[in-house]
């Protein structure tokens, strides 16, 4: 009598071996698309039949560098071996998967770290110990063991300093605070690498010049009643204008003004006015100072705000001494307004006979506030705060996000003159 066992024909009907110890050791401190890669590439190793790295990534909607990204990180765990056909090609390799019981306890094999050693280690080189301590004060958290790794591996996956990727985070948390993920993060850390920022400074400088060239272009755009962004063919021309050609924004915008005279105003022809002026001879260099960078802008908005706002208080204390009866009436509208919102939130009967009471009371009081002001000489906006730029409020940024126009005005000179202000 013969015994024989149906043979199952259908890949995804049979069964992978994983160890425990990955499960245990590796699984709870991976990145979990890392281990997607590694489960499913498993799979296909137990029915020895072959899968390219693409084909990984498309089964498994990943990007086709995250999968390359995940055989280094478990290589670096000791878990895999790489196993190169061409030396030559650091990206054509097989991969075999390690035994880890033999990996662990084997005469012939030296034990391999588990994950909460590999971070220990990695906590020994005091550079990045340092990153991951200023990236939790960052973030307000404690990482995971995950996501230390992950981080970690830019560091070696993109060259990228342990200074960079601290700062990349705070330039990142600025932008998207609670909803702010590694791998946006890692994007930009890459992105920085690629165009040869190496420090907070490079960084800084990078977007020093980013910011000025964007406010050139929005002044050109702006003179010739361009309402849309400029091309990179535009932006080409434009930064040759400013660059090579040596023009300032004086010249160039007097360029523009000649275009009144066509029909159809474009950036070709005002080139074509600069090439013929260059040519003159007519080429308005500028000499000003050297370039301000975004942190030094930053702390002259902040200068200047508190300036105002202390310019605003002496004036209030001003008005106080001569018309006492005006600190009275604001003192009565803050515990109006304060009124106001506890009736809202409240449940009475009543809540719009109150509303009408003290809304009526408001627009009295306020009526006799100008009042007191105009009759004793001041303007009615006197006890307000006097930005320089209302559109920003002295901040350099507007409302929609954007870079205000006066942020590229800022120069060294500009900075300067507050200062001597200030200590005068």
């Amino acid at each position: 009598m013969d015994f024989r066992r149906e043979k199952v024909k259908d890949y995804f009907l049979l069964d992978t071996n994983v160890e425990n110890m990955f499960i245990n050791e590796y699984m709870v401190s991976a990145p979990g698309e890392y281990v997607k890669v590694y489960l499913f590439a498993l799979m296909y190793a137990d029915l020895g039949d072959s899968i390219s790295n693409e084909l990984i990534a498309k089964h498994l909607n990943m990007d086709h560098e995250d999968v390359l990204k995940a055989w280094t990180y478990w290589e670096k765990m000791g878990i895999i071996r790489k196993l190169y056909r061409d030396p030559g090609n650091k990206f054509d390799y097989g991969v075999e998967f390690v035994m880890l019981k033999e990996q662990l306890y084997g005469e012939q094999m030296q034990p391999t770290p588990t994950a909460s050693q590999g971070i220990s280690a990695m906590m020994a080189d005091e550079e990045i110990k340092t990153m991951f301590s200023d990236i939790e004060k960052i973030l307000g958290r404690t990482l995971n063991s995950s996501e230390v790794r992950q981080i970690n591996a830019w560091t070696s996956d993109y060259q990228a300093t342990p200074e960079l990727v601290a700062y990349c985070f705070e330039y990142c948390y600025d932008k998207k605070k609670s909803s702010l993920k590694l791998n946006y993060v890692e994007a930009v850390v890459k992105n920085w690498v690629e165009q040869g920022l190496r420090t907070a400074i490079d960084v800084e400088k990078y977007f020093s010049e980013m910011d000025k060239k964007q406010y050139l272009h929005k002044r050109v755009f702006k003179a010739l009643g361009f309402n849309r962004n400029a091309t990179e063919e535009e932006k080409r021309i434009m930064n040759r204008w400013f660059g090579e050609m040596g023009f300032t924004i004086d010249t160039v915008l007097e360029a523009c003004s000649r275009t009144s005279g066509i029909s159809s105003p474009n950036i070709n022809y005002v080139n074509r006015v600069l090439e013929n002026w260059r040519e003159e001879g007519k080429v308005g260099t500028t000499h000003s100072s050297k370039e301000v960078s975004t942190s030094e802008i930053n702390q002259y908005y902040e200068t200047l705000r508190n300036l105002e706002f202390a310019e605003a208080e002496a004036r209030r204390e001003t008005v106080y001494e001569r018309i006492p009866r005006i600190r009275e009436i604001e003192e009565e509208l803050n515990r109006l307004n304060s009124e106001i919102s506890k009736i809202i939130i409240s449940n009475a009967v009543n809540k719009k006979e109150a509303m009408s009471e003290i809304k009526e009371t408001i627009s009295s009081l306020n009526a006799e506030h100008a009042f007191l002001l105009t009759d004793n000489g001041f303007e009615l906006d006197y006890m307000d705060i006097h930005y320089t730029c209302p559109d920003c409020k002295d901040t350099g940024v507007l409302e929609t996000g954007e870079k205000c126009q006066c942020f590229g005005e800022v120069t060294r000179e500009k900075i300067q003159l507050l200062m001597e202000k200030i200590n005068n």
